[in-house]
């Protein structure tokens, strides 16, 4: 890891299948593409968890809503390499 900040945020929680699916996704466009992505559980958070709860796992892109439920891997490469 570098110590630039993630461009890619995942917000999830435990045995979300969507979630698995989207990781892998995000794992491998951000491998491609060269950048950073963090993943964060918002079971952990009770703000997190009020405000994205029904649309999980959600995309995050410089910290802005990218995807909710289902990654678009083209959408996301193209958001990250424009």
């Amino acid at each position: 890891m570098s110590d630039r900040p993630a461009r890619v945020t995942l917000l999830g929680k435990p045995g979300c299948h969507l979630c698995d699916d989207a990781r892998v996704v995000i794992e491998r466009v951000t491998a491609d593409v060269g950048v950073e992505f963090t993943e964060i559980d918002i079971t952990t958070d009770a703000a997190l968890q009020e405000k994205w709860w029904d649309q999980i796992p959600v995309t995050l892109v410089d910290g802005v809503q990218h995807d909710f439920w289902r990654v678009d891997e083209a959408r996301l490469r193209k958001a990250l390499t424009d």
